[in-house]
């Protein structure tokens, strides 16, 4: 099998705990994630298993929808419900003018300083490493895009939200830096993943669903296929005889009669409809096969 499980992750699972039982499950070492959820967030984490581990890095850098509730009235160290107060605690009551106007000012390209307990690396190190022996961590700002900030609801002290971002944008972030401008303190108190890339919640199976289908020699029918992934990428047509120079690592051309004869990569697809390759653009019309599957 070669291709994407959506997986509808529970709460206290770390994504690596979640690849360590689809392996079990799809009886496969080749296995990994696009893009770490936290620990305590639930919802779509594609897993990638077989040749199509070697897409992961096209994923890099998705765009997520989330949905979550922001508590106001104590900041955390680790910006979430898991952390320590940072602060003392207050009774907060919130005004839902003052909050949508707070949100503007994280709408669009915005500079945010990701959670000191993060997978980000520093050094080498992931942040949660050090933050965990206690080794002060100084991560640097970095740009994101917000496409969408919209308030659902406000319930007492806590904040619904609807996310649309960039990959790398935290959320916790956003909790944390609300809380600042506003001057009560804040923290995420819960988050949920509706989407990253083209995969959706509505497609999404729990861990318990996809082994019940695996028992059942099913797991098939939760795949996605390589062929089905990278849907904005241009797909070009080969031959046997092209396929074969494709594997030998030779450049294969592109039909001048195809829309979008710049496109920086394209998928290399047999008329059976298999990816056997990703190509980057030399010239207008040729490709280097940059990954093979």
């Amino acid at each position: 099998m070669d291709g994407v499980f959506v997986v509808d992750k529970e709460a206290g699972w770390t994504s690596h705990d979640v690849v360590n039982k689809m392996r079990r499950i799809a009886r496969s070492e080749r296995v990994g994630h696009l893009g770490t959820l936290d620990p305590a967030a639930t919802g779509v984490l594609p897993v990638v298993v077989g040749k199509a581990t070697r897409l992961a890095q096209f994923y890099t850098r998705s765009d997520k929808v989330y949905e979550g509730v922001v508590r106001f009235g104590w900041a955390t160290d680790t910006y979430d419900r898991d952390g320590a107060p940072a602060g003392e605690k207050r009774e907060v009551v919130l005004d839902r003018a003052e909050l949508e106007a707070a949100l503007e000012r994280f709408r669009g390209d915005i500079l945010q300083t990701p959670p000191p307990v993060s997978a980000k690396k520093v050094d080498g190190k992931r942040a949660y490493e050090l933050a965990r022996k206690q080794i002060p961590v100084a991560l640097e700002p970095v740009t994101v895009h917000v496409y969408e900030l919209e308030l659902l609801a406000v319930e007492g002290a806590g904040a619904r939200l609807r996310v649309h971002c960039s990959g790398g944008t935290y959320v916790r972030s956003i909790a944390h830096d609300l809380g600042t401008l506003l001057g009560c303190g804040a923290h995420l108190h819960e988050l949920r993943r509706l989407g990253s890339g083209e995969f959706e919640i509505a497609s999404a199976r729990t861990i318990p669903q996809l082994a019940a289908l695996a028992a059942e020699e099913r797991l098939i029918d939760a795949l996605v296929p390589a062929a089905e992934m990278l849907p904005w990428m241009p797909r070009v047509y080969v031959e046997e005889a092209t396929v074969r120079d494709i594997r030998n690592g030779r450049n294969f051309p592109a039909s001048p009669f195809r829309a979008q004869t710049d496109a920086k990569y394209v998928g290399a697809v047999t008329r059976q409809g298999e990816l056997v390759a990703v190509g980057e653009i030399v010239v207008p019309n040729l490709y280097h096969p940059m990954v093979v599957l």
